[in-house]
């Protein structure tokens, strides 16, 4: 009779596992298909208790040859967080205990915060809890309540995914027991180094550890140490620190370079078929002088009453094909990182600067953008095809500038002038084109640091761009705007772009700002980049346009890359995606590949698109967050014998903390703590981007003149502290000019009328993401932007 029952309950079992409405698609992805997690998910949510593993199974009728793989299946949901185990070990439906997903961010004081991946509220995480985690961990948490400030506090239940595996940072060794101390000062736990793991290194060496043991709720991470970079001050230290604390891809893998060394140095005869050869164009490239990666050549001719343009882009996507070798580290990478003094390219030398670099009288491989513009800036037509060429010089935009104002200085290139002055013919067209549509063209000075033969900086100077450079910049912008609209029309999914315009907490808080200047944004609810290029010529005359032009920057959103055609806000297009630099970007090598099949009438699929642009948009953060930190070293460095030296500045950020001061000629930022301010409480007011003090009306407001004192400089936090120049010992300012401020202040209230700004100085903005879309320029001193 028992036995009977157990059958009938088999045969119930089965037939349960039948129903699985993902049945087909699990055969076709296994030969021996498990239940698919949609309906593991569904069985334990009516069944409406936890269950074992084991229960589980029986109740699915996993056989026993099956067990090892249904374990493997439930292991992979709970990483996942789509299942958690209780204290008892019974399998819980994570959302059925109300535990929220997401990564874990560290800050520098110990405490942290759970960002969920649903885009809900963050909640807090107090020091005690951030000693289950570190920084970038995956993990499942709840909320507990609020806490003293009134912000929704979390507790980690568990770790889904561990972010670190390797971390660098200097060696302490301290009564005999040996720590790292992270250079990452989001991981604020100091790293255990157990005897006979610390190899060869000393302390006060910068290395890096693997971690043989996690943090957890009672015991410290622990680590081996597994390679010495050397002394915190060699020569080049800060970008070997800076490539291992963002976990940049340094280092090809050998397949890779296999792959790479297997190319031909050349085109081959072979190449040339199918494309068009346009060898017989005067194309020509215009860089930097530092430039060894050349993306794009250029050609302009007369054509009625407009111009002929064509931009021709390396054919990247000929050699590097998807899934391949080097397909895979160019993804993983994202794009080519510009340090000061060194370049992490995104593909090996071979191809970057040799075989897909359009170097000049040479055979290139190249995907055309063949356009027909009108009088009035218009493009009429345009063509893709893909070609062969040959580049007839390679120019740079100083060269280029000063023969467009002397054309006898050309020389042996007097040949090219006619195509160079129709370029520049062409760009003035453009440029009054950019006008009429109302693109946004903020005004940031961008800097270079210059180094002496010790390979230390020997001063920061401003950048000059020239015409030269913005001819090439509306060029590139005309072939980027004609890719998205030819893979749009065709229907073709592909990377976009995108730019959003503000949110409407920014636009209310940016309206509230300029209203104590008199001034508005036009556009309503919804402003259009043309209401901030208004405003933006308005302003222009103003002694505090720096200031205004920088908090309307602020108010505006980060461009990323995404499926979903938005438009990009600040270039006030409607459709907009990267094309021309596909030897170091990778969004602009999936949209050659996006082009190429719609042209041959075939949809390219690489996969998840927008786990594509996530990944792209990811990858531009990390190099972004890396040659920041390189550079706040290098200037540290920079300054360190500087202390106690007085500076004038302007101030480029305010926060609830303090005030970071840009100093003049210098190009350097450093921060006035509040507590360097003065004996008063200072309350800070977000809208009004100022710090007021309550009981001295002493108002530090963005972009207001101030002199300062550099006081410490510190190479561990690439910090640099000031003080208010001409202060006592209790950190009281003398004779502070601001209390005649705060009489002007009183004098304009009683009149209604505002007070003057004093001088403001075009200083490098300390904001985040540049919005403006040009061709990337061959800086070492920074990231290229679009």
């Amino acid at each position: 009779m028992k036995t009977t029952t157990n059958q009938k309950t088999s045969r119930k079992n089965k037939a349960l596992r039948f129903s699985d409405p993902h049945l087909e698609r699990e055969r076709e992805r296994y030969e021996s298909p498990l239940p698919s997690r949609e309906f593991i998910m569904d069985v334990l949510r009516q069944h409406g208790a936890p269950l074992l593993t084991e229960e589980l199974g029986a109740l699915l009728g996993i056989t026993a040859e099956e067990t090892d793989l249904f374990s493997r299946r439930i292991n992979a949901m709970e990483r996942d967080g789509e299942l958690i185990r209780n204290r008892r070990g019974d399998l819980c439906v994570a959302e059925k205990l109300n535990l929220i997903k997401g990564r874990v961010e560290g800050h520098p004081d110990g405490f942290g915060f759970l960002r969920p991946e649903d885009g809900s509220e963050d909640l807090f995480l107090s020091p005690r809890e951030m000693q289950k985690a570190l920084h970038g961990d995956r993990v499942m948490g709840r909320e507990i309540g609020l806490d003293r400030r009134g912000r929704r506090e979390g507790k980690i239940v568990e770790v889904l995914e561990r972010a670190n595996t390797h971390i660098v940072g200097r060696l302490i060794i301290e009564h005999g027991i040996m720590l790292v101390a992270p250079e990452n000062k989001r991981i604020t736990q100091d790293i255990l180094i157990p005897a006979g793991n610390q190899g060869s290194a000393k302390a006060g060496e910068v290395v890096s550890v693997e971690l043989i043991e996690q943090a957890g709720r009672y015991s410290k991470p622990a680590g081996r140490i597994v390679e010495v970079l050397g002394n915190y001050a060699d020569p080049g230290m800060e970008i070997e620190i800076a490539l291992r604390k963002h976990s940049l891809p340094y280092l090809f893998p050998e397949t890779v370079m296999e792959q790479a060394a297997k190319l031909p140095k050349n085109v081959l005869k072979k190449d040339h078929e199918g494309r068009e050869d346009i060898r017989h164009l005067p194309l020509v490239t215009i860089d930097g002088e530092t430039a060894r990666d050349f993306d794009d050549a250029v050609y302009c001719e007369p054509q009625g009453s407009g111009f002929r343009l064509i931009v021709a882009i390396a054919d990247v996507s000929h050699y590097v094909k998807p899934g391949d070798a080097l397909d895979l580290e160019a993804y993983n990478r994202g794009n080519s990182v510009y340090f000061p003094r060194r370049v992490i390219p995104m593909l090996p030398e071979a191809l970057s600067n040799g075989l897909c670099s359009i170097n000049p009288q040479v055979e290139r491989l190249c995907m055309v953008c063949d356009m027909q513009i009108g009088a009035m800036g218009a493009v009429k037509n345009y063509r893709f095809y893909p070609a062969v060429m040959y580049s007839h010089a390679r120019l740079t935009y100083n060269q280029v500038w000063e023969w467009l104002q002397h054309p006898e200085k050309a020389g042996e290139h007097t040949g090219l002038m006619p195509q160079l002055d129709h370029l520049y013919a062409l760009f003035k067209v453009l440029l009054k084109a950019r006008e009429r549509r109302g693109a946004i063209d903020f005004e940031t000075i961008e800097t270079q640091m210059v180094f002496n033969e010790e390979k230390k900086i020997d001063r920061i100077v401003p950048v000059t761009r020239n015409d030269a450079h913005r001819i090439i910049e509306e060029c590139m912008l005309s072939a980027n705007v004609c890719a998205s609209a030819f893979l749009k029309k065709q229907k073709q999914p592909t990377l976009y772009r995108i730019h959003e315009g503000p949110t409407p907490e920014k636009l209310v808080a940016l309206r509230e700002f300029l209203s104590e200047f008199g001034l508005g944004l036009s556009g309503g609810d919804t402003p259009q980049a043309k209401d901030y290029a208004k405003l933006l010529q308005q302003i222009k005359p103003r002694p505090d346009a720096q200031l205004l032009q920088t908090v309307m920057l602020r108010s505006l959103q980060q461009a990323v890359y995404s499926p979903d055609n938005v438009g990009h806000f600040g270039l006030a297009y409607e459709h907009y995606t990267h094309f021309t630099s596909p030897i170091r970007r990778y969004p602009d090598l999936l949209v050659h590949r996006s082009i190429k099949a719609a042209l041959k009438n075939e949809k390219f699929a690489p996969g998840n698109w927008a786990e594509l642009g996530s990944h792209c948009s990811m990858t531009e953060r990390r190099a972004d967050d890396a040659t920041r930190d390189v550079e706040a070293w290098l200037k540290c460095y920079y300054m360190q014998d500087r202390v106690g030296e007085e500076f004038a500045g302007t101030i480029a950020s305010v926060t609830s903390f303090g005030l970071f001061v840009a100093l003049d000629d210098i190009y350097v930022e450093g921060l006035v703590h509040i507590s360097e301010l003065g004996s008063d409480y200072f309350q800070y007011d977000k809208t009004r981007h100022q710090i007021l003090g309550e009981r001295t009306g002493i108002r530090y407001r963005l972009g207001e003149r101030i002199h300062v004192k550099i006081v410490r400089v510190s190479l561990d936090t690439n910090r640099i502290d000031f003080t208010l120049a001409g202060t006592d010992s209790s950190g009281t300012a003398k004779a502070d000019a601001r209390q005649g401020r705060k009489t002007q202040d009183k004098s304009a209230r009683k009149s209604g009328k505002k007070t003057p700004q004093t001088h403001h100085p075009a200083v490098q903005s300390a904001t985040p993401g540049a919005i403006l879309a040009k061709k990337p320029r061959r800086r070492r001193h920074k990231t290229p932007k679009e």
